[in-house]
């Protein structure tokens, strides 16, 4: 029986898995969309010596990054003009964000930023991720068009629209509607953008709307995602409400579970550390985007050592995923003044599989026989060798996007020699900035 030939890959060095050691003179065995091999250079070339060869002895290869939770519209907002800066959570979704930002997006400006940010995700070595869309005047049919524009570029997407009843009830049913629009279109198409259910938090929905959230989502066999205790403001408004914390009450109304997709987790107890856990929720948490809005520093040590399934993404706000670890390697360290906390392999596991996990998307996020082929080669310019005791450490602290040499999403590549493929970047740019410039417009 013939054996369909294969490419294999030599790097330097090889990460199979954030929390494994890394491995020398090993190689890869890439067929299709899958990763068939992982063994000792000699052995794989001796097995496979009809395969195409790649050697690549000054690069790293290792797990592609999962951004688990992004809103790739908000692009758009960075450098916004404002006449008053807002001074907490609170003042910064209702005299900002809601109406400066998302009340004024339509479908032609969400998708001019997901174009852009495509290109800028393939760029940091990111091939699969979860994005919010909030937009309540853009309904219906954002969702969908924004999945053509996700398609082309070959990434692994998971699109949903955050419905609220903030602006009224109808319209939080045809964000409801715009899931599952989006869900059908991703069963049809079968590819590697879906969608799943998603509405925005518990002060912009009533517990009839949240239930019947998760009700949809449970017929459709996806995830339910909502935003939780980002600030003081959900927490306190719940207490004062029902007596209860925002994680408590989500298992009062019995959703709390392995289907719930819950982000931010900034101000949350310990209490409800152990609920997560207990429950088997998972959760996302996004270090620098909690800073820029005043949120707080998420208990992110405290999720990880209880055993909640947990992932890290960017929010929208840094694309470049190798800032995004930075933040959640240093900023924990600081707030806990230990240095020991939030080691760099475990950063570099919520970055990979952790956020693969959370986002529910199996055998991802890992280099390993049997597993996705979603990977990059980083060439790192260090003035210090890299070595078993150092290397997560080294890339983590001193490498960004433009040390990604190459990167494979479900096993073709989307970057070569340090260029991402098939993306003219300055007509890309020059569409971000016309649409920025119509969005400013608005709230002029």
């Amino acid at each position: 029986m013939m054996t369909k030939n294969g490419l294999l890959i030599f790097p330097q060095w090889l990460v199979t898995a954030a929390m494994e050691a890394p491995k020398q003179s090993f190689g890869i065995r890439v067929v299709d969309d899958l990763i068939t091999a992982v063994a000792p250079k000699a052995e794989l070339l001796e097995q496979f010596p009809q395969d195409e060869v790649w050697e690549r002895p000054d690069q790293v290869l290792l797990p592609a990054f999962v951004d688990a939770h992004t809103h790739l519209y908000g692009v758009l907002a960075h450098g916004i003009p404002l006449t008053k800066a807002p001074d907490g959570f609170m003042p910064f979704l209702e005299d900002f964000w809601w109406p400066l930002v998302e009340d004024q997006l339509d479908s032609d400006l969400v998708n001019a930023a997901t174009d852009w940010n495509c290109a800028q995700m393939l760029r940091s070595g990111v091939t699969a991720f979860y994005d919010c869309t909030e937009a309540p005047y853009s309904l219906p049919g954002v969702l969908t068009k924004q999945a053509e524009v996700v398609k082309k570029w070959g990434l692994r997407g998971i699109l949903s629209f955050e419905a609220t009843e903030r602006v009224s009830k109808e319209n939080g049913e045809l964000g409801l509607q715009e899931n599952l629009e989006m869900i059908a279109w991703g069963k049809q198409d079968g590819g590697l953008v879906q969608g799943l259910m998603c509405f925005h938090t518990t002060f912009t929905c009533s517990d009839e709307f949240i239930l019947k959230a998760f009700a949809l989502a449970k017929e459709q066999g996806v995830l339910t995602h909502m935003h939780c205790s980002e600030g003081y403001y959900e927490p306190n408004a719940m207490l004062a409400r029902n007596g209860l914390r925002t994680i408590e009450h989500y298992d009062a109304l019995g959703v709390l579970g392995p289907g719930m997709l819950v982000s931010q987790c900034v101000q949350i107890s310990e209490h409800e550390i152990e609920l997560l856990a207990n429950r088997g929720a998972r959760v996302t948490s996004m270090p620098l985007s909690n800073c820029e809005v005043g949120g707080g520093i998420a208990p992110l040590p405290q999720l990880t050592t209880a055993g909640v399934t947990v992932g890290l993404g960017s929010d929208g706000y840094i694309t470049d995923f190798f800032e995004v670890m930075r933040g959640a390697f240093l900023i924990h360290k600081a707030n806990h003044t230990d240095p020991r906390v939030m080691p760099a392999n475990l950063v570099w596991h919520l970055a990979t599989v952790g956020g693969a996990q959370a986002m529910g998307i199996e055998q991802l996020g890992c280099v390993k026989p049997g597993w996705k082929a979603d990977f990059m080669l980083v060439k790192p310019t260090l003035p210090t060798p890299l070595s078993a005791h150092n290397i997560y450490e080294q890339l983590l602290l001193y490498c960004n996007a433009s040390h990604v040499d190459t990167v494979f999403a479900a096993g073709k590549v989307k970057k070569a020699n340090g260029i991402v493929l098939d993306a003219d970047i300055e007509t890309l740019r020059a569409r971000s900035q016309q649409a920025a410039a119509r969005l400013w417009q608005k709230v002029a």
